[in-house]
């Protein structure tokens, strides 16, 4: 089966989410939308959805299948971009927008997945507030704070650009040189691989830190610098 990421581009506009699919048949393509939503469910609660089918000629039992599977799953489908008109028509009979604001080049993208080779990263330019749970098979950087009862598990490495408050687990599967990095670490908890460090206290003038595993097998928290 051809991998999912090959067939999905997903980043942020002002409206939520743009989904933009290459011209593999329809049917692969739909498969491959659901299994990202389903493999990632915390990112994609509650989003907008906005989908760029190119010269996909889709009929209206198509987009509406699509539409009640994503609203199962709660995600609203609110646009539907085509170069063809069958698929422009369709969207407009199922109340579908088929313009949408085009995203800024200095707009901060809510939600992609970078390929980096063999391996991936996560961005999210947002809070996580209490109650949000993250699990990533990369990377994850957060343009935001993430807050007491919010929690990220990833099998990278992560990077908070913000206050770290919560519990964040990197290097889930193992990788003990995964690292945890904030401008304000004041986590309830970190842990690397299968090592645990405890409550760090907030400071009345932090800085950029960095935790990792130390020779001693610890997790020890050191300035956070360009090297």
């Amino acid at each position: 089966m051809e991998d999912t990421k090959s067939l999905l581009q997903i980043k942020g506009i002002r409206d939520g989410l743009l989904v933009s699919i290459d011209d593999a048949p329809w049917e692969q393509q739909r498969s491959a939308l659901l299994t990202q939503v389903d493999s990632q469910p915390a990112f994609f609660d509650g989003a907008r959805l906005a989908l760029d089918v190119a010269t996909q000629a889709l009929r209206v039992d198509d987009l509406a299948e699509l539409r009640d599977q994503l609203s199962e799953r709660g995600i609203f489908l609110w646009a539907v971009i085509s170069e063809s008109p069958t698929t422009e028509k369709t969207a407009q009979l199922l109340g579908l927008a088929t313009r949408i604001s085009k995203p800024r080049p200095d707009e901060a993208r809510q939600f992609s997945v970078a390929d980096l080779g063999e391996e991936s990263a996560l961005f999210l330019n947002r809070t996580l507030r209490s109650g949000t749970r993250i699990e990533f098979p990369g990377h994850v950087v957060v343009l935001g704070d993430v807050n007491p009862g919010a929690e990220i598990l990833a099998e990278g490495s992560v990077i908070i650009w913000g206050r770290l408050r919560g519990m964040v687990h990197a290097g889930v599967k193992g990788n003990a040189a995964s690292a945890i990095c904030a401008l304000d670490l004041s986590a309830t908890q970190l842990r690397i691989a299968g090592e645990a460090m405890t409550v760090l206290e907030s400071k009345e003038n932090p800085q950029p830190e960095m935790a990792r595993i130390h020779q001693d097998g610890k997790i020890y928290a050191e300035l956070w610098s360009a090297k």
